[in-house]
């Protein structure tokens, strides 16, 4: 059964990675349509580092970019200039690819300011996916945990592969822009398959707009503020009840 705890362990990262992308990384750092308690923006930070290895700044950049380009020459990882399959197999190249680019660090990220603990630890992506994978195997023993730290990176780059590939081809569309929305996707990525809603309104820190649409991570986000770690900053007049 230690497999199935695995599997488990590693479905349960994947969705933690997910809402700290979505509500840290995206709604809070990438788009300032959220505040968050910093404490709680500490805590997501180093689980990003420690399980995805990526620095704020340079996602924040990468995506910033992805949005001035929407489907356009120019957008990192778009499907309608490279093909579908590419971005969903591939999203992973592309983004390191751009991420690698000290112009569009520079230019699309300027208010991501490089700190002590950057230049200590975050900045060192290696040292934290060592980290995690150490994790694993001293959970789980060398091969079953190398095999769930796959297991969960692998998911986790897929689904960031699924975002930036099918919800720009597939699915319905409540606005006039390239993206589209997906329920299913949504629930897989804390309300990141919202995805047309998104980029209509690109700094509202909630992604449902119709009702039937689901956003996980705006419970969570609710549930914060109640307690006073978390503060929506845009809502679009129409979501705004």
């Amino acid at each position: 059964m230690n497999w199935l705890w695995a599997v488990l362990v590693s479905l349960g990262v994947v969705q933690i990675s997910n809402v700290c992308t979505t509500i840290y990384l995206h709604r809070c750092l990438a788009h300032k349509g959220l505040d968050l308690h910093p404490a709680v923006r500490f805590l997501m930070r180093v689980h990003l580092w420690v399980f995805t290895g990526m620095s704020p700044r340079e996602w924040v950049a990468v995506h910033r970019k992805h949005h001035h380009f929407a489907d356009e020459e120019g957008d990192p990882h778009s499907p309608r200039l490279r093909g579908l399959w590419p971005i969903l197999l591939g999203n992973a190249m592309y983004y390191g690819r751009e991420a690698r680019n000290p112009e569009t660090i520079t230019k699309y990220a300027p208010d991501v300011v490089q700190d002590g603990f950057d230049r200590m630890l975050f900045d060192r992506g290696l040292l934290g996916l060592g980290i995690s994978l150490s994790l694993f195997c001293a959970i789980f023993g060398l091969w079953l945990g190398g095999l769930a730290f796959l297991f969960q990176a692998g998911t986790y780059i897929f689904l960031s592969g699924v975002i930036n590939g099918v919800c720009h081809t597939i699915g319905y569309r409540n606005y006039s822009n390239g993206a589209t929305n997906l329920r299913s996707v949504a629930y897989l990525t804390a309300g990141e398959g919202l995805h047309n809603n998104h980029h209509q309104f690109p700094s509202s820190a909630k992604f449902s707009m119709r009702p039937g649409e689901h956003d996980p991570a705006w419970i969570i986000i609710r549930a914060l503020g109640a307690i006073g770690l978390a503060q929506p900053q845009r809502l679009p007049a129409e979501i705004s009840q």
